[in-house]
Protein backbone atom coordinates (compact mmCIF):
# COMPACT_ATOMS: atom_id res chain seq x y z
CA UNK A 1 0.00 0.00 0.00
CA UNK A 2 1.77 3.12 -1.26
CA UNK A 3 0.51 6.61 1.13
CA UNK A 4 -0.28 9.30 -0.46
CA UNK A 5 -1.21 7.48 -3.93
CA UNK A 6 -4.99 7.32 -5.26
CA UNK A 7 -6.12 4.78 -7.34
CA UNK A 8 -8.79 5.76 -9.69
CA UNK A 9 -11.53 3.18 -11.92
CA UNK A 10 -13.36 4.70 -14.54
CA UNK A 11 -16.50 2.47 -15.79
CA UNK A 12 -18.65 3.21 -17.85
CA UNK A 13 -18.68 5.81 -21.31
CA UNK A 14 -15.93 8.83 -22.04
CA UNK A 15 -17.90 11.47 -20.54
CA UNK A 16 -17.12 9.39 -17.13
CA UNK A 17 -13.81 9.51 -18.20
CA UNK A 18 -13.20 13.34 -18.57
CA UNK A 19 -14.40 13.80 -14.86
CA UNK A 20 -12.08 11.57 -13.80
CA UNK A 21 -9.48 13.37 -15.58
CA UNK A 22 -10.32 16.63 -14.27
CA UNK A 23 -10.68 14.92 -10.71
CA UNK A 24 -6.63 13.37 -11.86
CA UNK A 25 -5.38 16.93 -12.29
CA UNK A 26 -6.65 18.47 -8.99
CA UNK A 27 -5.30 15.29 -6.94
CA UNK A 28 -1.78 15.46 -8.64
CA UNK A 29 -1.96 19.27 -8.06
CA UNK A 30 -2.79 18.25 -4.47
CA UNK A 31 0.22 16.79 -4.02
CA UNK A 32 -0.93 13.00 -5.18
CA UNK A 33 0.57 10.13 -7.50
CA UNK A 34 -2.38 9.11 -9.48
CA UNK A 35 -3.02 5.40 -11.19
CA UNK A 36 -5.73 5.19 -13.62
CA UNK A 37 -7.49 1.67 -14.45
CA UNK A 38 -4.22 0.14 -12.56
CA UNK A 39 -4.40 -3.34 -12.99
CA UNK A 40 -2.73 -4.19 -9.71
CA UNK A 41 -3.74 -0.95 -7.77
CA UNK A 42 -1.54 0.06 -4.65
CA UNK A 43 -3.07 3.44 -3.25
CA UNK A 44 -3.79 3.85 -0.24
CA UNK A 45 -7.41 5.48 -1.35
CA UNK A 46 -9.43 4.55 -4.03
CA UNK A 47 -11.84 6.27 -6.27
CA UNK A 48 -14.55 4.40 -8.10
CA UNK A 49 -16.12 6.84 -10.76
CA UNK A 50 -19.23 4.34 -11.45
CA UNK A 51 -21.70 3.66 -14.57
CA UNK A 52 -25.54 3.72 -13.79
CA UNK A 53 -27.13 3.21 -17.50
CA UNK A 54 -28.33 -0.75 -17.85
CA UNK A 55 -28.21 -3.51 -15.69
CA UNK A 56 -24.93 -4.55 -17.17
CA UNK A 57 -23.04 -1.48 -16.26
CA UNK A 58 -25.22 -1.29 -12.79
CA UNK A 59 -23.69 -4.83 -11.79
CA UNK A 60 -20.10 -4.13 -13.09
CA UNK A 61 -20.16 -0.90 -10.58
CA UNK A 62 -21.11 -2.43 -7.73
CA UNK A 63 -19.00 -5.50 -7.91
CA UNK A 64 -16.24 -3.35 -8.42
CA UNK A 65 -16.71 -1.38 -5.10
CA UNK A 66 -17.64 -4.90 -3.56
CA UNK A 67 -14.07 -5.73 -4.60
CA UNK A 68 -12.34 -3.12 -2.82
CA UNK A 69 -14.38 -2.95 -0.36
CA UNK A 70 -12.76 -6.34 1.14
CA UNK A 71 -9.16 -4.80 -0.09
CA UNK A 72 -10.07 -2.20 2.83
CA UNK A 73 -11.27 -4.98 5.25
CA UNK A 74 -8.25 -7.01 4.23
CA UNK A 75 -5.38 -3.81 5.33
CA UNK A 76 -4.70 -3.47 1.82
CA UNK A 77 -6.38 -0.12 1.36
CA UNK A 78 -7.43 3.04 3.42
CA UNK A 79 -10.31 4.87 2.06
CA UNK A 80 -12.62 4.06 -0.10
CA UNK A 81 -14.58 6.48 -2.37
CA UNK A 82 -17.12 6.04 -4.63
CA UNK A 83 -18.94 8.69 -7.27
CA UNK A 84 -20.53 8.93 -10.94
CA UNK A 85 -23.72 8.29 -12.19
CA UNK A 86 -24.57 5.17 -9.62
CA UNK A 87 -23.82 6.81 -6.92
CA UNK A 88 -25.94 10.16 -8.10
CA UNK A 89 -28.77 7.78 -8.64
CA UNK A 90 -28.86 5.81 -5.92
CA UNK A 91 -27.08 7.86 -2.77
CA UNK A 92 -28.92 6.83 -0.32
CA UNK A 93 -29.47 3.26 -1.02
CA UNK A 94 -25.42 2.73 -1.21
CA UNK A 95 -24.76 4.57 1.31
CA UNK A 96 -27.29 1.78 3.69
CA UNK A 97 -25.94 -1.20 2.01
CA UNK A 98 -22.40 -0.52 1.68
CA UNK A 99 -21.48 1.17 4.96
CA UNK A 100 -17.12 0.41 4.15
CA UNK A 101 -17.54 2.80 1.56
CA UNK A 102 -15.94 6.08 3.42
CA UNK A 103 -18.16 8.70 1.17
CA UNK A 104 -20.08 8.56 -2.33
CA UNK A 105 -20.53 11.67 -4.11
CA UNK A 106 -23.08 11.75 -6.86
CA UNK A 107 -21.76 12.99 -10.50
CA UNK A 108 -21.48 16.50 -9.95
CA UNK A 109 -20.17 16.68 -7.01
CA UNK A 110 -17.41 14.64 -6.79
CA UNK A 111 -14.95 18.16 -5.92
CA UNK A 112 -16.27 17.69 -2.78
CA UNK A 113 -13.80 14.30 -1.88
CA UNK A 114 -10.65 16.53 -2.23
CA UNK A 115 -12.04 19.29 1.02
CA UNK A 116 -12.51 15.33 2.57
CA UNK A 117 -9.25 14.91 1.92
CA UNK A 118 -7.86 17.87 3.88
CA UNK A 119 -7.39 19.65 0.60
CA UNK A 120 -8.65 22.55 -1.65
CA UNK A 121 -10.60 22.24 -5.25
CA UNK A 122 -7.91 24.67 -7.41
CA UNK A 123 -10.24 26.53 -9.62
CA UNK A 124 -7.20 27.93 -11.50
CA UNK A 125 -6.68 24.62 -13.25
CA UNK A 126 -10.18 23.39 -13.48
CA UNK A 127 -9.91 23.29 -17.20
CA UNK A 128 -6.71 21.08 -17.35
CA UNK A 129 -6.93 17.28 -17.19
CA UNK A 130 -4.58 14.29 -16.20
CA UNK A 131 -5.26 12.65 -19.83
CA UNK A 132 -5.89 8.50 -19.55
CA UNK A 133 -6.14 8.53 -23.10
CA UNK A 134 -2.60 8.67 -25.60
CA UNK A 135 -1.66 12.09 -25.13
CA UNK A 136 -2.46 13.15 -29.03
CA UNK A 137 -6.34 12.86 -28.50
CA UNK A 138 -8.67 13.40 -25.73
CA UNK A 139 -12.58 13.39 -25.28
CA UNK A 140 -14.11 17.15 -24.77
CA UNK A 141 -17.28 17.53 -23.31
CA UNK A 142 -19.40 20.72 -24.13
CA UNK A 143 -22.33 19.57 -22.32
CA UNK A 144 -24.04 17.42 -19.67
CA UNK A 145 -27.72 16.36 -18.69
CA UNK A 146 -30.16 15.61 -21.69
CA UNK A 147 -33.82 17.66 -22.14
CA UNK A 148 -35.01 14.38 -24.44
CA UNK A 149 -37.35 12.22 -22.49
CA UNK A 150 -37.00 8.84 -24.46
CA UNK A 151 -39.33 6.25 -22.68
CA UNK A 152 -36.47 3.97 -21.40
CA UNK A 153 -33.58 6.01 -20.96
CA UNK A 154 -32.54 6.81 -17.17
CA UNK A 155 -29.65 9.08 -18.02
CA UNK A 156 -32.06 12.54 -17.64
CA UNK A 157 -33.14 11.38 -14.20
CA UNK A 158 -29.31 10.69 -13.72
CA UNK A 159 -28.04 14.05 -14.84
CA UNK A 160 -30.76 16.51 -14.78
CA UNK A 161 -31.61 19.05 -17.77
CA UNK A 162 -29.31 19.76 -20.16
CA UNK A 163 -26.71 21.97 -19.91
CA UNK A 164 -24.26 23.28 -22.08
CA UNK A 165 -20.82 24.49 -21.49
CA UNK A 166 -19.83 28.32 -22.44
CA UNK A 167 -18.40 28.31 -25.62
CA UNK A 168 -14.96 30.52 -24.51
CA UNK A 169 -14.81 28.00 -22.21
CA UNK A 170 -14.88 25.04 -24.43
CA UNK A 171 -12.45 26.91 -26.73
CA UNK A 172 -10.26 27.57 -23.51
CA UNK A 173 -9.77 24.40 -22.95
CA UNK A 174 -9.26 23.02 -26.30
CA UNK A 175 -6.03 25.73 -26.80
CA UNK A 176 -5.03 24.21 -23.15
CA UNK A 177 -5.11 20.91 -24.43
CA UNK A 178 -3.24 21.62 -27.88
CA UNK A 179 -0.59 22.60 -25.66
CA UNK A 180 -0.09 19.72 -24.03
CA UNK A 181 0.44 17.95 -27.41
CA UNK A 182 -3.38 16.56 -28.27
CA UNK A 183 -4.45 16.95 -32.23
CA UNK A 184 -7.81 15.00 -32.06
CA UNK A 185 -10.68 15.83 -30.59
CA UNK A 186 -13.98 13.20 -29.45
CA UNK A 187 -16.55 15.89 -29.35
CA UNK A 188 -19.08 14.49 -26.64
CA UNK A 189 -22.40 14.91 -24.93
CA UNK A 190 -25.19 13.49 -24.05
CA UNK A 191 -26.67 15.06 -27.26
CA UNK A 192 -24.83 16.86 -29.08
CA UNK A 193 -27.35 18.60 -31.16
CA UNK A 194 -29.31 20.25 -28.30
CA UNK A 195 -25.40 22.33 -27.59
CA UNK A 196 -26.20 26.19 -26.89
CA UNK A 197 -30.28 26.12 -26.55
CA UNK A 198 -30.08 27.14 -23.01
CA UNK A 199 -27.18 29.61 -23.19
CA UNK A 200 -27.40 31.10 -26.62
CA UNK A 201 -31.28 29.92 -27.32
CA UNK A 202 -30.06 28.57 -30.20
CA UNK A 203 -28.29 25.65 -31.57
CA UNK A 204 -24.60 26.60 -31.84
CA UNK A 205 -23.46 23.30 -32.66
CA UNK A 206 -22.48 24.37 -35.92
CA UNK A 207 -20.64 27.95 -34.80
CA UNK A 208 -19.06 25.80 -32.06
CA UNK A 209 -16.95 22.88 -34.10
CA UNK A 210 -16.47 26.01 -37.12
CA UNK A 211 -14.47 27.48 -34.10
CA UNK A 212 -12.93 24.72 -32.66
CA UNK A 213 -11.72 23.82 -35.83
CA UNK A 214 -9.72 27.40 -36.13
CA UNK A 215 -8.06 26.75 -33.20
CA UNK A 216 -3.92 25.95 -34.78
CA UNK A 217 -3.35 22.44 -33.94
CA UNK A 218 -6.27 20.78 -33.91
CA UNK A 219 -6.12 18.50 -36.75
CA UNK A 220 -8.93 16.21 -36.06
CA UNK A 221 -12.51 16.54 -34.81
CA UNK A 222 -14.94 13.52 -34.70
CA UNK A 223 -18.73 14.35 -33.43
CA UNK A 224 -20.70 11.41 -30.70
CA UNK A 225 -23.91 10.94 -29.48
CA UNK A 226 -26.08 13.07 -32.11
CA UNK A 227 -29.81 13.09 -32.00
CA UNK A 228 -32.13 12.60 -34.98
CA UNK A 229 -35.12 14.96 -34.71
CA UNK A 230 -34.45 18.58 -36.01
CA UNK A 231 -30.60 17.91 -36.50
CA UNK A 232 -29.17 20.76 -37.00
CA UNK A 233 -28.07 21.42 -40.85
CA UNK A 234 -25.73 24.23 -40.88
CA UNK A 235 -23.49 21.58 -39.66
CA UNK A 236 -23.28 20.13 -42.93
CA UNK A 237 -21.11 22.68 -44.52
CA UNK A 238 -18.56 23.25 -41.49
CA UNK A 239 -18.35 19.17 -41.60
CA UNK A 240 -18.20 19.25 -45.60
CA UNK A 241 -15.53 22.47 -45.78
CA UNK A 242 -13.63 22.01 -42.84
CA UNK A 243 -10.89 19.52 -43.89
CA UNK A 244 -10.07 19.00 -39.92
CA UNK A 245 -13.70 17.81 -39.14
CA UNK A 246 -14.10 14.09 -40.10
CA UNK A 247 -16.61 12.98 -42.37
CA UNK A 248 -18.13 11.33 -39.38
CA UNK A 249 -21.08 11.20 -37.71
CA UNK A 250 -22.16 8.88 -34.06
CA UNK A 251 -26.09 9.58 -34.16
CA UNK A 252 -28.43 6.99 -32.51
CA UNK A 253 -31.63 5.94 -34.19
CA UNK A 254 -32.77 3.54 -31.56
CA UNK A 255 -35.71 1.91 -34.57
CA UNK A 256 -36.98 2.72 -37.69
CA UNK A 257 -40.40 1.20 -36.93
CA UNK A 258 -43.02 4.56 -36.90
CA UNK A 259 -44.65 2.18 -33.99
CA UNK A 260 -41.92 1.35 -32.07
CA UNK A 261 -40.34 5.06 -32.19
CA UNK A 262 -43.43 6.49 -31.01
CA UNK A 263 -44.16 3.79 -28.20
CA UNK A 264 -39.98 4.67 -27.36
CA UNK A 265 -41.37 8.72 -27.12
CA UNK A 266 -38.63 9.52 -30.25
CA UNK A 267 -40.38 12.20 -32.01
CA UNK A 268 -39.41 11.40 -35.40
CA UNK A 269 -40.60 9.12 -38.11
CA UNK A 270 -39.10 6.29 -40.53
CA UNK A 271 -39.50 8.82 -43.47
CA UNK A 272 -38.27 11.40 -41.51
CA UNK A 273 -34.81 9.49 -40.42
CA UNK A 274 -34.62 8.39 -44.10
CA UNK A 275 -34.59 11.61 -45.45
CA UNK A 276 -31.72 12.52 -42.68
CA UNK A 277 -29.47 9.85 -43.49
CA UNK A 278 -29.69 10.41 -47.46
CA UNK A 279 -29.07 14.33 -46.78
CA UNK A 280 -26.50 13.39 -44.64
CA UNK A 281 -24.15 11.62 -47.90
CA UNK A 282 -25.64 14.09 -50.56
CA UNK A 283 -24.13 17.06 -47.99
CA UNK A 284 -20.79 15.29 -46.51
CA UNK A 285 -19.66 13.30 -49.36
CA UNK A 286 -17.37 10.03 -48.00
CA UNK A 287 -19.18 10.35 -44.70
CA UNK A 288 -19.60 7.30 -42.43
CA UNK A 289 -22.08 7.01 -40.20
CA UNK A 290 -22.15 5.45 -36.98
CA UNK A 291 -25.49 4.92 -35.58
CA UNK A 292 -26.99 2.56 -32.14
CA UNK A 293 -29.62 0.54 -32.52
CA UNK A 294 -32.08 -1.57 -29.71
CA UNK A 295 -33.71 -4.65 -29.81
CA UNK A 296 -36.74 -6.19 -27.80
CA UNK A 297 -38.24 -2.69 -26.72
CA UNK A 298 -42.25 -3.67 -25.19
CA UNK A 299 -44.23 -4.34 -27.46
CA UNK A 300 -41.40 -4.53 -30.78
CA UNK A 301 -42.75 -7.14 -33.05
CA UNK A 302 -41.62 -9.81 -35.35
CA UNK A 303 -42.74 -7.55 -38.08
CA UNK A 304 -40.89 -4.58 -36.43
CA UNK A 305 -37.37 -6.07 -35.75
CA UNK A 306 -37.75 -7.31 -39.69
CA UNK A 307 -38.22 -3.69 -40.63
CA UNK A 308 -35.45 -2.56 -38.81
CA UNK A 309 -33.52 -5.25 -40.40
CA UNK A 310 -34.49 -4.51 -43.58
CA UNK A 311 -33.81 -0.42 -42.73
CA UNK A 312 -29.87 -1.71 -41.54
CA UNK A 313 -29.74 -3.44 -45.19
CA UNK A 314 -30.99 -0.24 -46.70
CA UNK A 315 -28.68 2.18 -45.78
CA UNK A 316 -25.51 0.82 -44.90
CA UNK A 317 -24.01 1.66 -41.93
CA UNK A 318 -20.55 2.23 -41.70
CA UNK A 319 -20.45 1.32 -37.83
CA UNK A 320 -23.02 0.23 -35.89
CA UNK A 321 -24.03 -0.91 -32.46
CA UNK A 322 -26.65 -2.42 -30.96
CA UNK A 323 -28.16 -3.36 -27.22
CA UNK A 324 -31.03 -5.67 -25.98
CA UNK A 325 -33.88 -3.36 -24.61
CA UNK A 326 -33.24 -3.32 -20.52
CA UNK A 327 -35.67 -1.91 -17.76
CA UNK A 328 -34.82 0.93 -15.73
CA UNK A 329 -36.43 1.99 -12.97
CA UNK A 330 -38.63 4.91 -12.91
CA UNK A 331 -38.23 5.56 -16.73
CA UNK A 332 -41.74 5.76 -18.77
CA UNK A 333 -41.18 2.24 -20.29
CA UNK A 334 -40.92 0.74 -16.58
CA UNK A 335 -43.81 2.63 -15.35
CA UNK A 336 -45.99 2.05 -18.14
CA UNK A 337 -45.29 -0.90 -20.46
CA UNK A 338 -44.45 -4.65 -19.51
CA UNK A 339 -41.17 -5.56 -20.57
CA UNK A 340 -43.20 -8.96 -22.61
CA UNK A 341 -40.35 -10.03 -24.90
CA UNK A 342 -38.30 -13.03 -23.45
CA UNK A 343 -34.50 -12.56 -22.76
CA UNK A 344 -33.85 -15.19 -25.70
CA UNK A 345 -35.94 -14.02 -28.20
CA UNK A 346 -33.99 -10.46 -27.64
CA UNK A 347 -30.83 -12.41 -27.22
CA UNK A 348 -31.61 -14.18 -30.63
CA UNK A 349 -32.39 -10.61 -32.63
CA UNK A 350 -29.62 -8.82 -31.35
CA UNK A 351 -27.59 -11.55 -32.47
CA UNK A 352 -29.10 -11.62 -36.09
CA UNK A 353 -29.07 -7.45 -36.31
CA UNK A 354 -25.09 -7.79 -35.16
CA UNK A 355 -24.42 -10.61 -37.76
CA UNK A 356 -25.97 -8.70 -40.23
CA UNK A 357 -24.14 -5.75 -39.73
CA UNK A 358 -20.98 -7.64 -39.63
CA UNK A 359 -21.76 -8.73 -43.10
CA UNK A 360 -21.71 -5.04 -44.40
CA UNK A 361 -19.25 -3.40 -42.30
CA UNK A 362 -16.85 -6.93 -44.31
CA UNK A 363 -17.75 -5.51 -47.33
CA UNK A 364 -17.32 -1.82 -47.00
CA UNK A 365 -13.91 -2.53 -45.20
CA UNK A 366 -13.24 -4.63 -49.01
CA UNK A 367 -14.72 -1.31 -50.21
CA UNK A 368 -11.03 0.03 -48.79
CA UNK A 369 -8.39 -2.06 -49.60
CA UNK A 370 -6.13 0.10 -52.75
CA UNK A 371 -7.16 3.15 -51.25
CA UNK A 372 -4.53 6.05 -49.18
CA UNK A 373 -6.22 6.96 -46.59
CA UNK A 374 -4.37 9.38 -43.94
CA UNK A 375 -3.78 7.85 -40.36
CA UNK A 376 -2.90 8.43 -36.66
CA UNK A 377 -1.02 6.19 -34.78
CA UNK A 378 -2.48 5.36 -31.03
CA UNK A 379 0.12 2.54 -30.22
CA UNK A 380 2.61 -0.36 -30.97
CA UNK A 381 1.28 -3.55 -30.18
CA UNK A 382 3.04 -7.04 -31.14
CA UNK A 383 4.02 -7.03 -34.10
CA UNK A 384 1.93 -3.88 -35.17
CA UNK A 385 1.69 -0.58 -35.43
CA UNK A 386 -1.68 0.35 -34.68
CA UNK A 387 -3.77 3.41 -36.25
CA UNK A 388 -6.64 4.62 -36.99
CA UNK A 389 -8.24 6.85 -40.23
CA UNK A 390 -10.79 9.59 -40.10
CA UNK A 391 -13.57 7.34 -40.18
CA UNK A 392 -12.79 5.07 -36.71
CA UNK A 393 -13.33 6.40 -33.10
CA UNK A 394 -11.02 5.25 -30.10
CA UNK A 395 -12.07 2.13 -28.71
CA UNK A 396 -15.45 1.35 -30.58
CA UNK A 397 -14.49 1.23 -34.31
CA UNK A 398 -12.13 -0.66 -36.22
CA UNK A 399 -8.41 -0.18 -36.83
CA UNK A 400 -5.38 -0.29 -38.92
CA UNK A 401 -2.59 -2.35 -38.15
CA UNK A 402 0.90 -1.59 -39.89
CA UNK A 403 4.13 -4.06 -39.65
CA UNK A 404 6.12 -2.47 -37.32
CA UNK A 405 9.10 -4.72 -38.75
CA UNK A 406 8.21 -3.01 -42.19
CA UNK A 407 7.55 0.45 -40.64
CA UNK A 408 8.97 2.85 -38.51
CA UNK A 409 6.65 5.25 -36.94
CA UNK A 410 5.57 7.51 -34.22
CA UNK A 411 2.68 7.09 -32.04
CA UNK A 412 0.85 10.18 -32.16
CA UNK A 413 1.89 10.97 -35.64
CA UNK A 414 -0.36 10.83 -38.99
CA UNK A 415 0.86 8.67 -41.89
CA UNK A 416 -0.48 8.65 -45.31
CA UNK A 417 -1.09 4.52 -45.63
CA UNK A 418 -1.95 2.33 -48.35
CA UNK A 419 -4.51 -0.39 -47.22
CA UNK A 420 -3.63 -3.78 -48.40
CA UNK A 421 -5.91 -5.96 -46.89
CA UNK A 422 -9.42 -6.12 -45.26
CA UNK A 423 -10.47 -8.76 -42.29
CA UNK A 424 -13.69 -8.23 -40.24
CA UNK A 425 -12.53 -5.86 -37.90
CA UNK A 426 -9.03 -4.28 -39.07
CA UNK A 427 -7.47 -3.07 -41.63
CA UNK A 428 -3.76 -3.96 -42.79
CA UNK A 429 -1.64 -1.45 -44.79
CA UNK A 430 1.58 0.30 -45.25
CA UNK A 431 2.99 3.57 -45.24
CA UNK A 432 3.70 5.36 -48.55
CA UNK A 433 7.24 6.26 -48.12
Amino acid sequence: MKKNTVDIITLGCSKNLVDSEKLIRQLQANGYSVTHDAEEPEGDIAVINTCGFIGDAKEESINMILEFCEAKKEGRLKKLFVMGCLSERYLRELKEEIPEVDKFYGKFNWNELLSDLGKAYRDNIRLERGLTTPSHYAYLKISEGCDRRCAYCAIPIITGHHVSRPMEEILDEVRYLVSQGVKEFQIIAQELTYYGVDLYKERKLAELIERISDVPGVEWIRLHYAYPTDFPEDLFRVMRERDNVCKYMDIALQHISDAVLARMHRPITKEQTLRLMEKFRAEVPGIHLRTTLMVGFPGETEEDFEELLDFVRQVKFDRMGAFAYSEEENTYSALHYIDDIPQEVKQKRLDKLMALQQDISAALAEQKVGKVLKVIIDRKEGDYFVGRTQYDSPEVDPEVLLSAADNDLQIGCFYEVKIEKADDFDLYGCCIK
